[in-house]
């Protein structure tokens, strides 16, 4: 882990990752890697729209670790979209078993230089108080992050994401 407080990624993540940032920017969507969530799970990305809407995107860069993932559910509660961040040449067939909920969940696919949208995520909206909690919790991760960059000394007595 970084003084940012953010664990690395895999090489492979990344560029899915570096991807979607990318496609998002464009899309006035503004998103932070490895946010951490209550009750101890971390989004891969967790961002803000230009509604304040959250988005939730969970990277798989093989196939097993995608089939493995048990854990994926939880960040619904999290998010007003949901979308999985797949690399171009990782089988997308699994994602349309009724397992991962096609009917509630998008698919992006990236590399390290772009990303496309390939199946919408449609918009599950929280309740009002939850997105000001999810929505305050990422600024204050955004602002922690940015002062730790510019000031690595302070990392050791701010309190963690």
């Amino acid at each position: 882990m970084d003084l940012s407080g953010v664990p690395p990624l895999n090489p492979d993540a990344l560029a899915v990752a570096r991807g979607i940032a990318r496609l998002f920017a464009r899309n006035d969507i503004w998103c932070l890697p490895e946010m951490p969530l209550r009750g101890g799970r971390r989004a891969d990305l967790m961002g803000i729209d230009a509604k304040g809407q959250v988005v939730i995107v969970e990277i798989k860069v093989s196939r097993a670790d995608l089939l493995g993932d048990g854990k994926w559910p939880d960040y619904l509660d999290h998010c007003d979209r949901f979308f999985w961040g797949l690399p171009p040449a990782l089988d997308r067939g699994p994602l349309e078993n009724e397992d991962f909920r096609p009917d509630c969940c998008g698919v992006i696919v990236a590399d390290g230089y772009d990303a496309e949208i390939v199946r919408p995520a449609p918009l599950q909206p929280l309740a009002a108080a939850r997105r000001k909690v999810e929505v305050e919790r990422l600024a204050r991760a955004a602002l922690r992050r940015q002062l730790v960059a510019r000031d690595p000394e302070c990392a050791g007595w701010l309190p963690g994401d």
